[in-house]
């Protein structure tokens, strides 16, 4: 498919040089449209091909900057015009006028719409394992941890609970609301860089349904604990063992299901 805008800068090289000699600015401001298209997308053939956005963006300041430069000068800009002036005015073109005006621009403008709006219906890549089975045990910072039953052991610190749950806090908006949220909801204003985007805490379909013991996994492992299975991801959830304690990540447990008035599954 990349190799048709070769052929189509070509073209409006053609029309360009033709329209010059020809002394007309419209098609000369055409061709040089079709060339500039033409060079961008052709520049897929030898490096990453440039994002649909900016290929629109250098479109529209070509149209633009084309339109200032034509009609700079009266006499050019009538000569711009008299094409356009011509077809819709002159008698002896009334099928072109029916052709352009009635058909070709209405198709047109119908198929750009329908490209924008038609619904994606391509398959994803491969399955992913979305909520993958916890480990049995994992080893944490060189201390082996049995995952399977293992309970949040400041739950049981009635006394200093309040004292955890302001450590939670406090640790959560160190290190984690950047990509989960102010709100624990997902939406942190890096988690649009991610794929998949970072899970929510609110709601009864995530924590909700955990023990605090797979959490725990998740937050201790961070991508690399997921097995093959749950990719492809584009995750950075690192992994906090490197930079927590064991209780810091029990702490900021207790945070997120208690900001989010969740309960961990038993």
């Amino acid at each position: 498919m990349l190799k048709i805008y070769p052929i189509i800068a070509a073209i409006g090289l053609l029309i360009t040089v033709v329209s010059v000699f020809k002394k007309s600015p419209f098609f000369n401001f055409l061709g040089l449209l079709t060339l500039i298209y033409g060079l961008l997308k052709s520049a897929g053939l030898f490096m990453p091909p440039f994002p649909g956005q900016v290929i629109t963006m250098y479109m529209a300041m070509s149209v633009f900057s084309l339109f200032i430069y034509f009609s700079i000068q009266e006499k050019t800009f009538e000569a711009f015009l008299e094409p356009m002036r011509a077809v819709l005015a002159d008698d002896n073109k009334l099928i072109l006028r029916i052709l352009i005006v009635f058909i070709a621009i209405p198709v047109f403008a119908g198929y750009i719409t329908y490209e924008k709006v038609k619904p994606n219906y391509e398959p994803p890549v491969s399955a992913r394992i979305v909520h993958p089975e916890p480990v049995s045990s994992i080893e944490f910072r060189g201390k082996p941890i049995t995952i399977i039953g293992l309970e949040n052991p400041l739950r049981k610190d009635t006394a200093n609970f309040e004292k955890n749950f302001e450590a939670g806090k406090k640790i959560y908006y160190q290190n984690c609301f950047y990509c989960h949220g102010d709100d624990l909801d997902g939406r942190g204003h890096l988690s649009q860089g991610y794929n998949p985007v970072p899970l929510p805490f609110r709601g009864t379909d995530t924590i909700a349904q955990l023990p605090e013991s797979f959490v725990f996994w998740r937050v201790a492992k961070g991508w690399r604990g997921l097995p093959s299975g749950s990719g492809p991801w584009n995750s950075s959830m690192p992994s906090f063992e490197d930079f927590l304690t064991e209780d810091e990540i029990w702490q900021v447990i207790i945070f997120i299901y208690e900001a989010t008035g969740n309960k961990p599954r038993s």
